[in-house]
Order: structure tokens, then C-alpha cells, then sequence
């Protein structure tokens, strides 16, 4: 009899195991979803729409400028060299303005790249206007390739008086290929 009762522990031990990973990795897959919901309700971490917005023909009417400067990095695993071509300069409030970024490709095979934008004071996101980005489409380069990427932009007048610089970062992170995302949904699919 106490075999069969520790049999039975063992298997329902078994059980609550295997569906505390099942659990722990269904949650895991969902917190990239939930993360840009919360993300995008709060206005918390600086994280941009990531949509094109159309310049409006305006004249700036305050003459404000601020400080907006540039930074670049690579997720793990990305090999290639990414940089802003200017790390800082002042712009108008209301004007568009360019900068460029700066990627080559130091692996020996194609890799295709995802830019992530995020501004900080996070706060000031909602006031900074991409025209033109290469965050808005994926970046495939061959082997040894390098590229010019331009950034077109404006910094709203609405940007509140007490802010005097704002940071325009980009993480650049492999995008999956293909293969990889077809197979994810296979997986996801396979769960329901």
C-alpha cells in the first residue's frame, strides 16, 4: 500500500512539475506582448510608435532649441558595427532635421537586422516625430556590407519647457529569419 501511495506522489509531483514549466514558459512567451501593452498605456521606457508621421509644412514660432543627442547598440549575438555618424546637436522645436546612422556587417554570412528606438526621458516620447527611419523596416546586409542610414525627424513644440536635451537611442537586434519564425508559430500553434 505505501508503494502505491508514494507512486501516486510521485506522479502527481511529476504533474505539478511539468505544468509549473509549461506555465513558466507560456508566461515567458507572453511578457514581450504584455510588456509593449503596459509600455504603450503608460508611456513608461521611452519607447516610440515606430510609425511614420507626415511633416507638416510649419514654421517654428518659439525658436527653442534643444540638445538631442544619438547612441547606437548591438543586441548579443548581432555582429555588426552600429553607430550614430553625429552623437549630439541642437535642433529647432518644430523643424525637421537629419541625422545618419552607420552599419556594416562584420560577419562572413547575411544577416538581417531589427532597429529598436527608445527616448529618453521617456516622458518626452510622445514628442518626438520619426518622418523618415530605418527602424521602420528590417536591414538585410551581405557579408562585409556597409550602410548609410538616415533618420528624419522633429521634435514637437510641445515638448515641455523644462526639457533641455533628449536622447535617441537605438538597439539593433538580429531578426529572426524566416525558418526561426515560421517554426515559432508551429510551436504556438501547437499549444493551443
Amino acid at each position: 500500500m505505501t508503494d502505491l501511495n508514494n507512486n501516486s506522489k510521485v506522479y502527481r509531483g511529476a504533474i505539478m512539475l511539468g505544468a509549473l514549466a509549461v506555465g513558466m514558459f507560456g508566461f515567458a512567451y507572453a511578457l514581450v506582448p504584455l510588456y509593449e501593452v503596459f509600455c504603450e498605456l503608460t508611456g513608461l521606457n521611452g519607447k516610440t510608435s515606430g510609425q511614420r508621421v507626415e511633416m507638416l509644412a510649419t514654421e517654428s514660432n518659439t525658436g527653442r532649441e534643444v540638445t538631442i543627442q544619438f547612441l547606437a547598440r548591438v543586441g548579443n549575438g548581432m555582429p555588426w558595427e552600429f553607430r550614430p555618424a553625429t552623437h549630439q546637436y541642437k535642433v529647432k522645436l518644430g523643424q525637421t532635421s537629419i541625422t545618419n546612422y552607420y552599419a556594416r556587417n562584420r560577419a562572413a554570412y547575411a544577416v538581417t537586422g531589427q532597429a529598436v528606438p527608445s527616448v529618453s526621458p521617456g516622458h518626452t516620447a510622445e514628442f518626438v516625430n520619426k518622418v523618415e527611419c530605418f527602424c521602420f523596416n528590417q536591414q538585410a546586409l551581405e557579408a562585409g556590407e556597409e550602410i548609410h542610414m538616415p533618420v528624419k525627424f522633429y521634435i514637437s513644440e510641445e515638448l515641455p519647457d523644462d526639457v533641455h536635451t533628449v536622447t535617441l537611442s537605438y538597439t539593433m537586434f538580429k531578426a529572426p529569419s524566416h525558418e526561426n519564425t515560421s517554426h515559432m508559430a508551429m510551436l504556438s500553434s501547437n499549444r493551443i
